[in-house]
């Protein structure tokens, strides 16, 4: 599949600070021109079926509707736009959701700067982005949501940010010490802990713990 140039893209996020920074980011390629932004799940439907970009750039957590109530929308009347999904953190049962809903990819806000612009290409030309790798259609997308970590994927899919989080945690910090530690919304931390539970493959808070102090990733 061609590759559109420039390739379209609408950011929807509701941080300003993040949609400066991301728009910086992208049009420092010529390859990739900002086309709308948005601070809401619905101005992003309203700037996708008004700009008709190439791919939307969107944040899960948003105030009123979530990220995936857009996708919701949007499934109802597919746009040619391809979706990624970039979020500070985010569970297994959300991917699954996400793709089901019609996003062609997942990435993590501490890794854009990493792998944004090949994620892009990657879904502009018909592909699927999860977890920093390209895939070929859905089912592989919902086969690599689903499939069950190995110790050692474990460690590895965990960014850096998710590891402070464990420690804070560890260390007994509630959600609100661990936002205010880190310069973050409670929001953004329980969207961080649920990724991390799906990660670790635990289900509260005292399993995480334990399960860090025995991986080494916490100390007492």
């Amino acid at each position: 599949m061609t590759i559109p140039v420039p390739v379209r893209i609408v950011i929807a996020d509701d941080h300003p600070l993040f949609r400066d920074g991301l728009r910086t980011l992208l049009q420092s390629d010529t390859r990739f021109a900002v086309v709308g932004e948005a601070g809401d799940a619905q101005g992003a439907v309203d700037a996708v079926r008004l700009h008709n970009p190439d791919v939307l750039l969107l944040d899960l957590a948003m105030p009123g509707a979530s990220g995936l109530e857009a996708l919701r929308v949007l499934a109802a009347d597919p746009p040619a736009t391809r979706t990624i999904v970039l979020t500070a953190g985010i569970g297994r049962t959300e991917t699954v959701q996400a793709v089901q809903l019609g996003a062609s990819g997942v990435v993590l806000k501490a890794d854009a700067s990493d792998v944004l612009f090949e994620s892009i290409l990657a879904v502009v030309q018909g592909n699927f982005w999860l977890q920093s790798q390209q895939l070929p259609n859905q089912e592989m997308a919902l086969r690599k949501s689903l499939a069950p970590l190995t110790d050692a994927d474990r460690d590895l899919d965990l960014s850096p940010r998710e590891r402070e989080i464990i420690v804070a945690l560890a260390d007994g910090l509630t959600n609100r010490d661990i936002a205010d530690r880190f310069g973050l919304s409670e929001i953004t931390v329980k969207h961080h802990l649920r990724s991390i539970f799906d990660k670790c493959g635990v289900s509260n808070r005292l399993e995480l713990a334990l399960f860090a102090l025995r991986r080494g990733l916490a100390r007492l």
